[in-house]
């Protein structure tokens, strides 16, 4: 696959000056992963970070590749600063629609700063991504990710949600990847489709379309 035609939708909180107490509850280095991805069928029982993404397609994406994305994210960690970047020349008409126990949120560039973010923290962004991509021959391949929560060399439990909307007169779906799982629910509707993942690691989505 040419990575020079995939859209990273890539979450990363760096630490700015915070102790390790301030940001979750870090578990022994034997215990962190280190990049698998590893779905969970047990969900942690404490708050985590929920990233929710809402991706419409339109008949233009199809001669154009961009989509229009909405994102929100619930329960971030608290960090002295934290940033969410998108692939540069991938993203276009980024706006924070709204934050709340977050101190202060600010477009730069292809990314979005966040500085002092409180637990409980809420930040929803809209966008439009250069993430559907021509195949040929009429099919076509929607890519997200890599999502994760990482800290340090470790990454923790995250969960992702994708509501996809498609043009159901124009697009028929052909297959997600990955398939639904344990930790993993994939629920297909008309001219919709929803993922719904838990995990640790790095996720990388792909959802195929053919042109009717």
């Amino acid at each position: 696959m040419n990575r020079r035609h995939v859209c990273l939708l890539l979450a990363i909180l760096i630490a700015g000056d915070l102790h390790a107490d301030d940001f979750f509850d870090l578990r022994s280095a034997n215990d962190v992963n280190e990049g698998t991805l590893n779905f969970l069928a047990d969900p942690p029982a404490t708050l985590f970070h929920h990233h929710q993404n809402r991706i419409h397609l339109t008949a233009d994406s199809l001669a154009s590749g961009w989509v229009r994305l909405e994102q929100c994210h619930d329960n971030l960690d608290k960090v002295a600063r934290a940033q969410i970047t998108f692939r540069e020349g991938f993203v276009r008409d980024l706006k924070v629609e709204s934050r709340s126990h977050i101190e202060d949120a600010w477009i730069e560039g292809p990314s979005v700063q966040l500085r002092n973010v409180a637990t409980g923290a809420r930040l929803c962004l809209s966008a439009e991504t250069r993430a559907l991509r021509n195949g040929g021959s009429g099919f076509y391949m929607l890519h997200n990710g890599p999502y994760m929560r990482k800290f340090l060399d470790g990454y923790y439990p995250m969960r992702v949600s994708i509501d996809v909307a498609y043009p159901e007169a124009l697009l028929a779906l052909v297959d997600i990847t990955p398939a639904a799982q344990s930790g993993l629910k994939v629920i297909e509707e008309p001219g919709a489709i929803s993922v719904d993942a838990v995990f640790e690691g790095e996720l990388r989505t792909l959802i195929q379309f053919q042109q009717k």
